[in-house]
């Protein structure tokens, strides 16, 4: 398919997706989050890959926010259901993706890019990168799970503090506080982010799916991450993948999983 504004790359079973509005700093407009969305169904879906990559181009900004100009005049009901729809559509389809989706944050991660940043399962950000969710200062709040996800990663105080501020925080703050695993230069965040993901590639894809939506269960409501954990783990049983991971190991060899 071809995008408006987001760049694909595929190569060694790991996609590359770079957001391309280098102009709005990559703002997030309604036409990227369909982008993305459609972009991302179709990479679930693909053999050929298992491990996606989300960053910006340019060395400014990884999303420097939403676009403003697009919501300026909502209504009550518009808003509402503006973050609705974003959320079910690109944040929390990420979130709960089988396959691993890793920011590597190159920039600027404001409002929605930060939120689309903590979407993802985990970051890396570059030594130059910014983040913060200044929503309050144009009189809102967080919208496309800001106020839920930043306090599961960096705590209730902290999240407090950077939500009512407005606050910006570097990259070796949000390494501080756990809102992204490791910061490298700006020129080896691609190559240091793929390095991690062929670590991810080389392990069994159906044991990651289940990995990642135990870990999730934790944080849903409703949820009892123990069982989520204990179903997942005894579904792994019945895959060629166990099979195979546990004859590759019996046998001294690198096991070749295929993810069924």
């Amino acid at each position: 398919m071809n995008y408006e504004n987001i760049l694909i790359s595929i190569e060694e079973k790991a996609a590359t997706i770079t957001i391309n509005r280098p102009s709005k700093l990559n703002a997030l407009n309604k036409a990227t989050i369909s982008d993305l969305s459609n972009a991302l169904n179709l990479l679930a879906k693909s053999d050929e890959v298992r491990v996606i990559i989300l960053t910006g181009s340019g060395e400014k900004a990884f999303v420097a926010g939403a676009d403003i100009s697009e919501f300026a005049n909502y209504s009550v009901v518009e808003g509402a259901q503006l973050a609705s729809e974003g959320q079910e559509t690109l944040f929390d389809f990420i979130e709960n993706l089988k396959k691993p989706v890793i920011a590597a944050i190159n920039g600027f991660a404001l409002g929605g890019g930060l939120e689309l940043a903590m979407a993802c399962h985990f970051r890396v950000a570059s030594d130059n990168a910014k983040m913060g969710l200044p929503e309050v200062t144009l009189g809102l709040i967080p919208g496309y799970g800001g106020t839920q996800r930043l306090p599961q990663l960096v705590g209730k105080g902290r999240a407090m503090e950077m939500i009512m501020t407005a606050a910006m925080i570097s990259a070796d703050e949000a390494k501080q506080y756990g809102l992204v695993n490791h910061v490298v230069p700006q020129a080896e965040l691609l190559s240091f982010t793929n390095v991690i993901a062929q670590k991810i590639i080389k392990n069994a894809p159906f044991a990651i799916g289940k990995a990642i939506k135990a870990i999730n269960a934790n944080f849903k409501d409703g949820k009892n991450g123990f069982d989520t954990e204990i179903k997942s783990f005894g579904k792994c049983f019945g895959t060629q993948d166990f099979k195979e991971g546990t004859t590759a190991f019996l046998e001294k060899r690198k096991p070749e999983f295929t993810g069924k």
